[in-house]
């Protein structure tokens, strides 16, 4: 998996770049996750749309100003200093500019064609991603930890964009995509503990000499997220397919942890990465099997 990337070679490269399209495409699965749970299927087609749409601009501005935010920071490191900011491929004001109207944008699309509640979740998570989040990375290592709760806000903006109100079920998939984000960004932050440390930031690999605290965020949150995926079938939306098969993926993803446990290296950190990056369209096509038999 490619961390460094090359310089945009036109405005277009720019600005999808700029939208972070790696943790688009994440939000973009777990939003769809949500509104098929919460709708039992697809439905209306436009909806689904729109849906996907206002996030996809909402989730695009907040990566911008995140790259606006950290442009200093990213001209430390390695993987981070081809960006267009500090390249010098576009000017700050033009990344604020966009980002505040994609914010916007995407956020007034939801609340005019999905619903109120919806565009105020929307609107919210970007907050909470580009004003709280951002920031703590240079404050404390439970930036994880905080940045983990707007980054597991989508799924339940999938949900309310479905039903129009936040239930149970909503919040067992806000709970499990909170836990899932641990490993995965615990992985990316061990394989880049140099580039962090590089740009200050108080990652928690960064912090810890021998890694044992990393190592216990990654396996309690893991270990949580088997119980917590099982909720469903206890809930009543989701039946014995999902209950045999989430029971297999989570086993899984909790195993795949174990070799950068016993040798902490980068291959294994990589390996972690890719299972997290698997779990989440996995997990959709589970369920979507499970509410058509």
């Amino acid at each position: 998996m490619k961390f460094k990337k090359e310089r945009a070679k036109s405005i277009f490269r720019v600005y999808l770049e700029l939208s972070k399209l790696n943790i688009l495409s994440l939000v973009l699965v777990s939003t769809f996750l949500g509104y098929y749970l919460g709708n039992n299927g697809i439905g209306e087609l436009s909806r689904v749309i729109y849906t996907l749409l206002g996030t996809s601009l909402t989730a695009a501005g907040s990566g911008a100003l995140n790259h606006y935010l950290e442009r200093n920071s990213d001209s430390y490191m390695e993987r981070t200093k081809n960006r267009p900011l500090p390249a010098g491929l576009i000017s700050p004001l033009n990344v604020i500019i966009f980002g505040v109207i994609m914010i916007i944008g995407g956020s007034l699309l939801l609340v005019f064609k999905i619903n109120l509640l919806t565009g105020f979740l929307s609107l919210l998570t970007a907050f909470l991603y580009v004003v709280v989040y951002t920031p703590l990375k240079r404050i404390t290592w439970l930036n994880t930890s905080v940045g983990s709760v707007p980054g597991a806000m989508p799924i339940i903006g999938g949900w309310t964009a479905a039903t129009g109100e936040i239930g149970t079920m909503a919040w067992i998939l806000f709970a499990l995509m909170y836990l899932w984000q641990h490993p995965h960004f615990y992985s990316i932050a061990w394989m880049c503990k140099e580039d962090y440390a590089a740009a200050s930031f108080k990652m928690l690999p960064v912090i810890e000499s021998d890694g044992s605290r990393t190592m216990r965020q990654i396996f309690w949150h893991l270990l949580l997220m088997i119980p917590v995926s099982l909720l469903p079938v206890i809930e009543g939306s989701l039946g014995y397919f999902y209950l045999f098969s989430v029971t297999i993926i989570s086993c899984a993803f909790f195993l795949s942890a174990i070799p950068l446990a016993k040798n902490k290296s980068r291959k294994s950190a990589l390996l972690l990465l890719k299972s997290s990056v698997l779990y989440l369209p996995v997990l959709l096509i589970i369920i979507i099997i499970d509410l058509k038999v």
